[in-house]
């Protein structure tokens, strides 16, 4: 199964969300992408993963053009600003989603605020990633 996840960067969201797919099932393709590609991981994204065990610093930051003449059996949208300028794909897309999240990345305050942020968010993902394979890609596969 084919799951591309989109976010604006690709820098942060998208990547933990990446993470948690391919770790859930070694069966899925995963792949992200940003419309807006910053070139580069968040690194606090990259640490608050590798302290549960994912490692995501081998990940590159690609633009969703990447990938548009694929087919796709997800695409899946982790932010606004993705969702909103989310291209067409000239490859089959049988299923399209919306899960937003925060953007820790923006977070200002100390740096223990900001890592409970990035740590806030990652748990996020986690629990709506994995809801959503146990629903209905783990059934599917």
């Amino acid at each position: 199964m084919k799951i591309l996840i989109l976010c604006t960067g690709n820098s942060c969201r998208s990547q933990m969300a990446h993470g948690f797919l391919a770790s859930f099932d070694n069966r899925l393709h995963v792949s992200s992408a940003g419309t807006e590609a910053s070139g580069q991981l968040n690194k606090r994204a990259v640490e608050v993963m590798h302290e549960i065990g994912i490692d995501i610093s081998h990940h590159s930051s690609d633009p969703v053009d990447k990938y548009l003449e694929e087919d796709w059996d997800y695409v899946i949208t982790v932010c606004g600003g993705a969702d909103e300028n989310c291209p067409s794909f000239p490859g089959k897309v049988k299923h399209r989603l919306h899960m937003g999240y925060d953007d820790p990345s923006h977070t200002t305050g100390t740096d223990a605020h900001i890592r409970s942020e990035f740590i806030r968010v990652r748990d996020e993902i986690k629990s709506g990633f994995y809801k959503l394979y146990g629903q209905k890609i783990k059934p599917a596969l």
